[in-house]
């Protein structure tokens, strides 16, 4: 089937969705990833998945705080409901009653603004069914619907930031900054949460160099790593204050919602980490544990035992003191399975306990194609990481089979990114990609209607971050200015005499990234830069890329959110950005172009919401010249699956699909 004629059937089968979707269409799909591996089984629940709207992401810090959220007028009277399941626990006994359970002042989840979610009160009950074939430890969905920032931005928009794990939080000067945190709450092993694990978290662990060598940028004065980190100030068991030496407007988007960070970058379960610290550990138990865990130094020990946020789909986290919404209780090759914190710290409207579903299981599949069996065949009840655009006609013929609605979202991220490492170790290699005359030549190469029509079925538009011209004959022109003429097999030769060649290597992370590269192979060998594409191993592909091994490759980065500062600088240029990260102590100090860009772009981080967005447009600017990486498309639409009677999901067509994650705790099963 011709790609018109495959574009057709689709536009057909997806009639609906087409009306006034193509030109609203945005980018994008999620979070980090692992490796493909093992199938998996499901745990029970309602019935089949089906895709819906979601909310939106883009901009940066609320510079003054927002109130304390306000638990509902049934709180006040200390009347809060719960899950039957935790009721039964109450009556035996094996849990005190909600009121005691849940802070003086709860939190009323607002993950989506109301323009997004009119969100209903709810009713108890059921398993959530959800499906990856990335890693046996690691499931997206799952991942963002547990995550709890410090503070949050509803719709992971940036346009306002608003209390979460804290009840309230402020600063006058952009420099000090004030939280209090909800007393009464308590971890979810019922030990109360205070400044004490905060304190815990910066003196004895970030400021710790054994156990944190270099404090990561982002606690560093407007997020620059040759200014001083920040200094904590503890003024009582519920209030503490960060203070930076230099104004940093953008530090609540950063710790809220920048790099998905969780609030365990703000604090952690001292009562439990304690035992594991040679601080605070009696030297004999400690060196029980390092001999029980085969470990031979006591931070090997703790690394081991501490859970950070993006370990919440992992074993380690089983048992560890989390606010998760739910908590990990088994994970097998086949399955991971969560069920609800009895401690929760959020409420709804009417005093209700959140979350509402009782507990989540996430399949381990072995492929994409088992996934995509999963969707149709009614075993999944909620989709976004797995859903893919070029299933869609599939998902919409089987939606009434399987229970499930198929719905088109916002993206927040550019898919299928092009990157050319140009720290390589090969002399030649870096000669050759380093030459922004090149980047030019290639960029020249990409068919982007090709891309959008056979892959992206027309749900996406050429990029205007880089240019998006296609002229190969003025490619070749380039080329051959750039000398490097064609062999005998007519292949184009590099600098040192021998057929220059781009092997790119991916780990197929998200369902289009093979076919677009495999367009991305057949252009470039019309140039006659020699191009090929090999699929590896998602954990290889992971420790590669860390080891600055791969030559090219392909991965998404946020270019819709600007807070996020990702211009996929680890994936062009791995040993420029270990230096600036390292503070110069590691990697290879950049050249001066990319130095001002490393600038231009952290600044954005650092700096209030309308300065920040300023910073963003200039960041383009540089990448539209520079093309330091292939941002080759954008606004791609992205499919929502959900169960037909999952309620609470969000359906507006401004949101990202990522938003309705963030509000998973307000997700329903309708009788």
């Amino acid at each position: 089937m011709s790609n018109k004629l495959s574009r057709r059937r689709f536009l057909r089968q997806t009639s609906v969705l087409a009306v006034g979707l193509a030109a609203a269409a945005c980018g994008g799909q999620a979070t980090p990833t692992a490796a493909p591996k093992a199938p998996a089984t499901a745990a029970p629940a309602a019935k089949a998945p089906a895709p819906t709207a979601a909310p939106a992401a883009t901009v940066a810090p609320a510079a003054k705080a927002a109130e304390p959220t306000k638990a509902p007028a049934a709180a006040a009277t200390g009347k809060y409901k719960e899950s039957p399941m935790l009721a039964d626990l109450v009556k035996a006994g094996k849990l005190p009653p909600v009121d005691q359970r849940l802070p003086k002042n709860p939190k009323v989840s607002n993950e989506l603004p109301a323009s997004q979610l009119a969100a209903a009160v709810g009713t108890y009950g059921g398993t959530m069914r959800l499906v990856t074939s990335v890693a046996p430890d690691w499931d997206a969905d799952a991942f963002v619907m547990g995550n709890e920032p410090i503070i949050n931005t509803p719709g992971i928009l940036g346009l306002e930031v608003t209390p979460n794990v804290v009840e309230e939080f402020k600063s006058d000067d952009q420099k000090t900054f004030t939280f209090k945190l909800r007393e009464g709450m308590k971890w979810s092993d019922g030990t109360p949460v205070t400044t004490e694990d905060v304190r815990f978290n910066f003196e004895d662990w970030m400021f710790n160099t054994e156990i944190t060598p270099n404090i990561p940028t982002y606690f560093r004065a407007q997020n620059d790593t040759r200014n001083k980190p920040l200094t904590l100030e503890v003024v009582d068991d519920f209030t503490f204050k960060l203070i930076f030496d230099k104004p940093y407007g953008g530090f609540p988007l950063t710790i809220g919602i920048q790099g998905w960070r969780g609030y365990t970058e703000i604090m952690k379960p001292a009562h439990f980490l304690k035992q594991y610290h040679k601080k605070y550990a009696d030297p004999a138990k400690l060196a029980k544990e390092m001999a029980d865990a085969k470990v031979e130094t006591w931070v090997q020990l703790i690394t081991l035992k501490n859970a950070n946020n993006w370990d919440l789909t992992r074993k380690k986290s089983i048992n560890y003191p989390s606010l998760f919404p739910w908590l990990i209780t088994d994970v097998t090759q086949q399955s991971l399975l969560f069920s609800r914190n009895p401690y929760y710290f959020k409420i709804d409207t009417a005093g209700q306990q959140l979350p509402y579903i009782d507990k989540m299981a996430s399949q381990m599949v072995s492929d994409i194609e088992m996934v995509s069996m999963k969707h149709i065949s009614g075993e999944v009840d909620f989709a976004r990481e797995s859903a893919v655009l070029v299933k869609m006609p599939l998902y919409r013929e089987n939606e009434k089979k399987s229970n499930t609605r198929a719905l088109m979202a916002r993206t927040h991220v550019t898919y299928t990114d092009v990157f050319l490492n140009l720290t390589y170790k090969d002399p030649n290699w870096r000669k050759v990609t380093q030459d922004v005359k090149f980047r030019q030549a290639l960029n020249l190469g990409i068919d982007r209607k090709e891309i959008i029509d056979a892959v992206y079925y027309g749900f996406a538009e050429p990029s205007t971050i880089i240019p998006s011209k296609y002229d190969p004959a003025a490619a070749q022109v380039m080329l051959d200015e750039l000398g490097m003429k064609k062999g005998a097999d007519g292949f184009r030769v590099g600098p040192d005499g021998k057929t220059f060649e781009i092997p790119f290597e991916c780990g197929a992370q998200s369902a289009d990234q093979l076919p677009v590269q495999e367009l991305f192979v057949q252009f470039w060998n019309k140039l006659g830069i020699k191009t090929t594409m090999k699929r590896i191993d998602s954990n290889l592909w992971t420790q590669r890329q860390a080891a600055n091994e791969l030559q090219a490759t392909s991965i998404w980065t946020h270019t819709p959110l600007f807070y996020m500062n990702d211009w996929g600088y680890g994936f062009w240029g791995r040993a420029w950005q270990t230096w600036w990260n390292s503070s110069g102590k590691e990697g290879e100090e950049p050249p001066a172009d990319v130095k001002a860009f490393y600038e231009k772009g952290y600044s954005v981080s650092a700096l209030a919401p309308a300065e920040a967005k300023l910073a963003f447009e200039e960041c383009k600017k540089v990448m539209f010249d520079k093309i330091y990486y292939f941002i080759h498309i954008e606004k791609q639409m992205q499919p929502l699956l959900i169960n037909a009677k999952l309620a609470n999901v969000s359906e507006s067509k401004d949101a990202f699909a990522i938003g309705s994650n963030f509000s998973g705790e307000q997700f329903f099963f309708k009788a």
